[in-house]
């Protein structure tokens, strides 16, 4: 049983599914009915004015409907577009069990509980006929799908079969009679003369000991099937004459509650109270398959018309789900398909259409109820081999897993027996070779077998939970699947290539060359290259079901449940067009989409890829064939558009986008303030738009301002009347003339505040006094024209202020200053302006200058495309000579240039040129904002920018410290990743940091100005091979080495570890330059290493208070640390004392001889310690024996596990820090690690690097 969809509810009591739509109804036994989308697991509407359980549902086959009966005696139609009842239909006395609509007449049926069967026209909402006979509750009643028949079950043991046909004649106009000749005539007339019943028992079957449940037709066969309390399942065959028992079908363990035939196979299906559901054999009469619910009652079953769905109600809710899979067993293999259809392995020829059988097979299928588990899953056909030795793997779930090898002549016409057949049990099996092939059998293991079916090497996979084996594009490699993960496995070297974290893969897609990879999920996609590195992951709502990559490998096409999709190997993808059936994408070539469909036909379906071809040609930058798209395709819509802003090119988008909404909002994400500003002209001028209008002239303004294009900001203010906004525009560019306009508009619109401003702007104190007057504020008045030394005035306002009773001011405050706006340097004046002369000022550049730009990709683009356009255009111009007329629009005011001849505009050579708006200078000279002429007295060239020491930095050198010392930490760490698989940057940030202040000095300026920054350079004063001077030198770790040194013999463990660890983090940013310092270096990363093992050695013993067994392990540990003689004196001299004190003579002695060997000993400090080595010595080898059994043997050379602290001794396996060597069992792989904290274990790199780039070690 494969589960397609499970909802929870209460009992389900009724089924059924629409024809068409992926719908199913369920009534339920608290009176309430679910409309459930089955494919999307949604509920999409319930209805419940029914009053108790609700025992039968049904769709209509056409219309819109669904009728329902339930134990209120009530029938209701409802409409499911409108989500509402249209009418009831009463007459039944008792519960209601089943209701079922015609599929050709208005008719619907229903059965009982009062015993009878009641036939209804839904369209005169009227009972045509009433079906008695039956003396017990009637639990069902259906019609025949084809025939006047119906068939009905009851509680009275019996099944009754009733012939319709006279009531069809009597109530259907026009209606097509199953008789003929003039038997039909005599029929009429006596029905008309004596009277006959509308629905007549055809037949009675009898034959279950106990209440029937349940009886159902077959779809085309005169067969019945009946359940009953019995706990059987009867199977009938009918006659013109007769009907009669053909078998029982015997299994169940209770009540029979439903029982139908399969609209596909020859299958009947039955569910029970016994918790189960069997599918029987119609042509064997024995049961093959059996599901089971631990603790749900099935009581309702229901099929789908035209898929192979099936559907089943228990106690908590219903499933849908299906017997088998459907997808078809193909693969592919140039132009030739080879699938499995009817027993045969077929091939099909793409290119001629050519579809022919190959092999007949044993196993496998699409027919008869012997296909029901045992169709073939995958097939896998041989890439290695040769055309003349054909070779396939079919792998199906027969005996929990097994394939099939078959070898054949791909060549011949006829279907013949394979030249070689060999079987065996798998999970899955591939080809990895001509003649080899590997198989994942039931225990996980991998068989690499020959075309003998001979194994002739065993592996492990290295993941345990392996269950899945694909084709992995070369020969000698698989692609290993499990829970969470695609492993890339070399069988000859055994070992891991690559590993991918993705969702359980289904099935795996390989382009034509094997660069790209695409792996489909349940619910998801993940294109990889052929190392499994730069994942896309593409995520789907609905379940995947196949995918193709077109023959250029450069798009990926794949189908989900009702649509054809498409996905670039960048992660971008979109929707082709939907399907009405799922299919199986097996070929793209072009604008033609090969597929099979579930009944294995081969189609060829016409696709529209224009789409995916400008989306690759974006992402590749192909500017050219994306602008030629873009005006000679359809390209359109709000998805584009979107994808276009998404990317960062929303001005190709303005180039095929007329809605001015769209298109002004592209124009303000691009910047470009000449199309937005056209743009909000037009939506200006439609009447229904003018709120649009405002909000486009207010994201106009911010965006011109923002660029510093106020001529457009004065324009949007203006259309905006945001007047306060003009005012402070006309301040800052010293436009004092419109602001003295400005103040006579706030005159006129009687703004007080506004006047105000502007005369505060304009700096006017008597505008201010006089503003103050006129508002009710005297004494502020009189206050601001002492103050700004107006006495006349201030001597009128006087009596007004002594007249409110207010103290007058002493004078204006000693501290008091002018207020005044700076003067203007640079007045921006119209050219209608006149001086005091009359005479017209001269004008001056208002816009800020501009920078010429060079042309972006797409501007040439443009470019390209319209004059390609314009040459088609003029290939066809009337004209004379060899070149045709001179068809330049060459008027500034629109006129054809053609008008006038060169002599009349001064010379052959005087043509000005229209080359579109970039060049367009406008009137007086004046360029526009977009402006890109060189030749331009008012455009301001830069001066070509340097290039920064920084940069050269970066690309000169490939040490991280001279990234450092640039300040890009990013490739720095990207380097160090690389080189030594440094993973934590944390511990390395006062080092990056130090190294990048060392990099630089800084250089006091002039005052006021900030501090000059010099780089600092430890090369010459060449310009391309410049290097920067690094702080961290190799004296100076020296020196800290020595520091720790006097730690650690002192006993100042944390303190020693610190400085130990700061050597090592120190040293990836140190630069050496001869070979002997390059040795040194990784001589001094040793040197740390070992005693930075040593002081977590002595820290851990410290820790072990109650365990002198341990501790004892620890000190021996620790004596195999290549630390200097001073120090391993200490180390052997605590070894020795603490086996001594746990009676490990043996070893106690081993340390004593040791530390006898250092010449420390002979030193006259040491002669009491020499004393009591020498005793050890002699103790030991007199009680010869180890009291403790200690994880340590100094006869068998180690090394230690820096995370455990237990030995790995010589040939054991071990992983190592991939920057300081430290050693660690395999267990820590891809950790960080313990000892020196910054790079992961068991990764391979290059190594440490100590030199940049252009120096060379000698």
């Amino acid at each position: 049983m494969l589960t397609k969809f499970e909802s929870k509810s209460n009992r389900v009591k009724g089924l059924s599914f629409h024809p068409v739509r992926p719908w199913v109804l369920t009534s339920l036994h608290n009176g309430v009915i679910q409309l459930w989308d089955y494919r999307m697991g949604v509920l999409l509407e319930r209805f419940d004015e029914h009053d108790g359980p609700v025992r039968g549902v049904d769709f209509h086959k056409i219309q819109p409907l669904i009728v329902s009966g339930g134990d209120d005696y009530k029938i209701k139609v409802w409409d499911y577009k409108l989500r509402r009842c249209r009418f009831t239909l009463l007459g039944h006395l008792d519960y209601i069990r089943t209701v079922q609509f015609h599929n050709e007449y208005p008719w619907i049926v229903s059965a009982s509980d009062d015993q009878t069967i009641r036939i209804w026209n839904w369209q005169s909402r009227s009972c045509l006929s009433v079906l008695t006979g039956h003396n017990h509750y009637v639990m069902c009643a259906a019609f025949h799908p084809k025939n006047d028949l119906i068939v009905s079950a009851s509680l009275d043991q019996t099944v009754r079969v009733w012939d319709t046909a006279n009531l069809r004649k009597k109530n259907v106009r026009g209606a097509p009679s199953f008789e003929s000749g003039p038997d039909t005539v005599v029929s009429r007339v006596n029905a008309d003369l004596f009277g006959s019943a509308d629905a007549l028992v055809k037949y009675v079957l009898e034959g279950h000991d106990r209440g029937v449940n349940w009886a159902s037709f077959h779809p085309t066969l005169p067969l019945v099937v009946s359940g009953a309390d019995d706990r059987q399942v009867k199977l009938w065959r009918m006659n013109e004459t007769k009907a009669w028992e053909v078998d029982t079908l015997r299994g169940h363990t209770n009540n029979v509650s439903c029982v139908i035939f399969h609209p596909k196979h020859e299958l009947i299906i039955s569910n029970s109270e016994d918790r189960s559901i069997r599918v029987w054999d119609i042509s064997r009469r024995m049961g093959i398959q059996t599901f089971r619910r631990e603790n749900d009652r099935f009581w309702i079953l229901a099929a789908h018309p035209e898929q192979n769905l099936l559907a089943a109600g228990h106690d908590t809710g219903m499933i849908v789900f299906k017997l088998e899979r459907e997808r078809p067993a193909y693969d592919i293999c140039g132009p030739r398909m080879f699938y499995v259809k009817d027993k045969y392995l077929r091939m099909h020829e793409f290119g001629s259409g050519r579809d022919v059988p190959v092999v007949s097979l044993r196993r496998g299928g699409h027919s008869g109820s012997s296909a029901i588990g045992s169709a073939p899953r995958s097939l896998s056909y041989n890439s290695f081999s040769p055309p003349a030795e054909s070779s396939v793997l079919v792998c199906s779930d027969v005996d929990g897993g097994s394939y099939e090898l078959l070898t054949f002549d791909a060549e011949g016409g006829n279907p013949s027996e394979p030249s070689g057949t060999h079987r065996g049990n798998c999970l899955s099996a591939v080809f990895i070779a001509r003649n080899r092939f590997a198989v994942l059998d039931k225990n996980r293991q991998i068989l690499l077998k020959n075309f003998q079916n001979q194994v002739t090497k065993k592996l492990a996979p290295p993941n345990p939970s392996t269950d899945g084996m694909f084709f992995a594009g070369a020969s000698g490699r698989v692609l290993l699947s499990s829970e969470d993960r695609m492993t890339l496995f070399d069988t000859h070297s055994r070992k891991v290539l690559a590993e991918l974290q993705v969702p359980r893969v289904k099935y795996v897609v390989w382009s034509n060359d094997c660069s790209h990879v695409a792996f489909l999920s349940k619910h998801g996609i993940v294109i990889t290259d052929r190392q499994l590195e730069h994942p896309s992951t593409i995520n789907e709502t609905v379940r995947v079901k196949s995918g193709a990559w077109d023959t250029t490998g450069r798009i990926f096409f794949y189908t989900t449940l009702n649509h054809i999709k498409y996905c670039l190997p960048n992660g971008d993808s979109g929707i082709i067009r939907t399907l009405d059936v799922p299919v199986y994408i097996t070929k793209v070539d072009k604008e033609s989409l090969f597929c099979l469909d579930r009944e294995c036909k081969t189609r060829k379906v016409k696709i529209e890829i224009t789409e995916a071809l400008f989306k690759l040609a974006l992402q590749n930058h192909q500017y050219g064939d994306v602008m030629r798209m873009v005006h000679h395709s359809r390209l359109c819509g709000q998805a584009i558009i979107s994808y276009l802003q998404q990317k960062g090119y929303p001005e190709v988008a303005l180039h095929f986008v007329r809605d001015y909404k769209t298109r002004f909002r592209l124009a303000i994400a691009c910047g470009n303030i000449e199309v937005a500003l056209e743009t909000v002209d037009k939506i200006s001028q439609e009447e229904a738009s003018q709120q649009l209008a405002m909000d486009c002239w207010n994201q106009l303004g911010v965006e011109a301002l923002r660029q510093g294009n106020h001529e457009v900001v004065e324009k949007a203010a203006q259309m905006t009347k945001d007047f306060d906004r003009l005012s402070f525009l006309y301040l800052i560019t010293g436009n004092t003339l419109k602001l003295r306009k400005m103040l006579k508009i706030a005159e006129m619109r009687k703004n007080v505040m506004s006047r105000f401003h502007n005369a505060l702007y304009l700096g006017d104190v008597a505008e201010r006094v006089k503003i103050l007057e006129s508002s009710g504020q005297a004494y502020l008045a009189y206050l601001t024209a002492v103050t700004h030394g107006l006495t006349e005035e201030a001597d009128r306002l006087k009596p007004q202020v002594e007249s409110l009773g207010t103290e007058l001011p002493m004078g204006p405050s000693p501290d008091a200053k002018n207020l005044q706006p700076p003067t203007p340097i640079l007045r921006t004046r119209d050219s209608s302006e006149k001086d005091k002369e009359g005479h017209g000022v001269e004008d001056v550049t208002v816009n800020w200058p501009q920078l010429t730009v060079p042309k972006s990709a797409f501007e040439g683009s443009i470019t390209d495309v319209l004059a390609g356009d314009e040459d088609e255009e003029y290939v066809d111009a009337a004209g004379g000579g060899a070149w045709g007329e001179d068809d330049l629009d060459l008027d500034d005011e629109g006129g054809p240039a053609a008008a006038s001849s060169p002599a009349e505009e001064g010379g052959g050579w005087d043509v000005d040129l229209d080359l579109g708006e970039d060049l367009d200078v406008g009137p007086a000279g004046k360029l526009p904002s977009g402006g890109r002429d060189e030749g331009g007295d008012d455009l301001f060239v830069a001066p070509q920018a340097g290039v920064v020491p920084a940069s050269q930095w970066v690309s000169n050198s490939s040490h991280a410290a001279d990234h450092v010392a640039a300040g890009s930490f990013e490739t720095a760490m990207q380097l160090l990743n690389r080189q030594i698989a440094a993973v934590n940057f944390e511990p390395l940030k006062p080092k990056f940091v130090g190294v990048f202040c060392g990099a630089a000095t800084s250089v006091p300026g002039l005052a006021l100005a900030p501090a000059l920054a010099l780089p600092l350079q430890r090369t010459g004063t060449s310009d391309a091979k410049t290097l920067p001077a690094i702080c961290l030198k190799l004296p100076s770790i020296v020196a800290s080495l020595k520091s720790a040194y006097k730690a650690f013999h002192s006993g100042q463990f944390a303190e020693s570890l610190v400085l130990f660890k700061s050597v090592v983090q120190s040293i990836p940013m140190v630069v050496t330059n001869t070979r002997s310092e390059a040795n040194e270096v990784r001589e001094l990363l040793e040197i740390s290493r070992e005693y930075i093992t040593a002081i977590r050695l002595k820290l851990a013993i410290g820790e072990l208070s109650g365990d002198p067994v341990r501790s004892t392990e620890l000190w021996a540990y620790m004596t195999h640390c290549n630390l200097q003689p001073s120090h391993l004196f200490l180390a052997l001299k605590f070894a020795m004392g603490e086996a001594f004190k746990i009676k490990n003579f043996i070893t106690a002695a081993s340390f004593a001889r040791r530390l006898l060997e250092l010449p420390d000993m002979s030193s006259e400090k040491n002669a009491t310690l020499k004393v009591k080595a020498q005793k050890v010595v002699l103790k030991s080898e007199q009680m010869a024996r180890n009291e403790h059994q200690l994880h340590y043997d100094e006869r068998n050379p180690f090394d230690i596990d820096s995370d455990t602290f237990l030995p790995i001794y010589r040939g054991s396996p071990v992983v190592r820090c991939a920057y300081c060597n430290a050693a660690y069992s395999p267990d820590m792989k891809n950790k960080v690690c313990r000892a020196c904290g910054l790079s992961l274990v068991g990764v391979e790199t290059i190594g440490l690097v100590t030199a940049s780039k252009f120096t060379r070690l000698e």
